[in-house]
């Protein structure tokens, strides 16, 4: 999509959202006289999805362009010099031809970290693949775009808090100086779950088309990894996978304790006061880089939301790149969020770089043919992890019961 089109969208989007306020100002004057009109009340929302669809198309419009910027295009610099590997790997991949990739490992030089050969016959794929794959999930997987991402080397990362408990007090010249309290240091580890698809192919069509593996690979798991993560980044308990934000609710949970709740003051449903008082929770040093997270359900209940004078607290970007915002601070939709209900969350406001991916380096892949003929299964795998870092940037948004 060029710069034109993306414009045009936006364009789209302005007007959309204009039909939508005129609108949902014409229901509520219904309402007030005691004259609702069904049909407007269905238009209201039909033009309130048309403007999520839009806002929707935008936001993966940004996350493509933040991927480039990001990652950048390859240049021959940037390319792989291991080129016997990368050929060897498409050979495998085609042919379950084992050897050239077996030497191929063997000649390798030791700093690439992307060469293995497990017992059971999975490979790591070439190094530009692992960047195809990683480059993919920047887009499809929102939470990668605003939080910390670290690759790691091992199956576990270990942080260290100190509890910030040292004592000082004032002295005179020469008085004495007893001794103050220290600090006591805790530490989090976050473990690494395995994350999975099982793409396949027919080997007829690997024997005789110009397929192009590493598109396609990518394509194939790019979808499935996303969705998994996507969830697990949300409401994951940690075991075997990513510990999601919703899963720091005790003091317990964290050295730091839990993620602060805010009420929505209004039972079963959001009010403005209450997200007036999530925005204002949150410490005043943490509020530059702050965010609202939430699915496309709870930002259209939001888009009915009018402050004291009259205007819609929702608003949408005005230019490329520019997410929607609310009271001012940027929208990211995260589908695996809970739904406006009586003791759901369905909110998380705050800084999301206190949120931590971990990437353990390289995708595998194990080639199968044995398994669904005549297809050939490409069991391909990577591990990744995640949790909050520093609960004390976040604040939850609570709907009460």
């Amino acid at each position: 999509m060029d710069a034109t089109e993306i414009k045009s969208l936006i364009e789209e989007q302005g007007r959309a959202f204009e039909a939508f306020k005129a609108e949902h100002n014409a229901a509520l004057a219904d309402v007030k006289k005691g004259t609702e009109d069904v049909v407007r009340t269905d238009k209201v929302e039909r033009i309130n999805t048309a403007v999520s669809d839009l806002q929707a198309a935008l936001d993966e419009q940004a996350a493509k362009l933040a991927a480039l910027q990001t990652s950048g295009a390859q240049t021959e610099a940037d390319k792989p010099v291991n080129a016997a590997y990368n050929a060897a790997f498409d050979k495998f991949f085609r042919e379950g031809d084992e050897r050239e990739l077996r030497a191929a490992i063997k000649s390798a030089p030791k700093a690439d970290l992307n060469i293995g050969t497990p017992a059971e016959g999975g490979y790591f794929a070439p190094v530009e693949w692992d960047r195809t794959v990683v480059d993919a999930l920047k887009i499809v997987s929102a939470m990668r775009g605003i939080a910390t991402v670290q690759q790691v080397s091992s199956n576990a990362f270990t942080k260290v808090y100190n509890d910030r408990d040292t004592a000082s007090g004032w002295v005179g010249e020469t008085a004495a100086r007893p001794k103050t309290g220290h600090p006591e240091l805790a530490s989090e580890t976050f473990t690494l779950g395995e994350i999975y698809a099982n793409p396949a192919a027919t080997q007829r069509i690997l024997d005789d088309s110009l397929i192009n593996i590493e598109t396609w690979l990518s394509n194939e798991v790019q979808t499935e990894f996303a969705y998994q993560e996507g969830v697990a980044f949300v409401s994951g308990d940690g075991t075997n996978k990513p510990r999601g934000l919703l899963d720091y609710q005790s003091a317990g949970d964290h050295p730091f304790g839990a993620i602060p709740t805010v009420k929505s003051g209004a039972a079963a449903a959001l009010k403005l006061e209450g997200l007036v008082d999530l925005v204002y929770d949150l410490p005043s040093e943490r509020t530059p880089n702050a965010r609202f997270t939430m699915n496309r359900k709870t930002q259209g209940a939001i888009r009915k939301i009018k402050d004291g004078n009259g205007n819609f607290i929702w608003q949408p970007g005005l230019q490329a790149g520019q997410p929607a915002n609310v009271l001012g601070f940027p929208v990211t939709e995260l589908a695996a969020m809970q739904d406006v209900a009586a003791g759901n969350i369905p909110i998380i406001f705050g800084d999301f770089s206190g949120y931590l991916v971990l990437d353990r380096l390289g995708v595998r892949v194990l080639r199968d043919p044995f398994t669904n003929k005549p297809f050939v299964q490409f069991y391909t795998t990577k591990r990744v992890g995640g949790g909050v870092v520093d609960p004390t940037v976040f604040r939850y948004h609570k709907i009460e019961a």
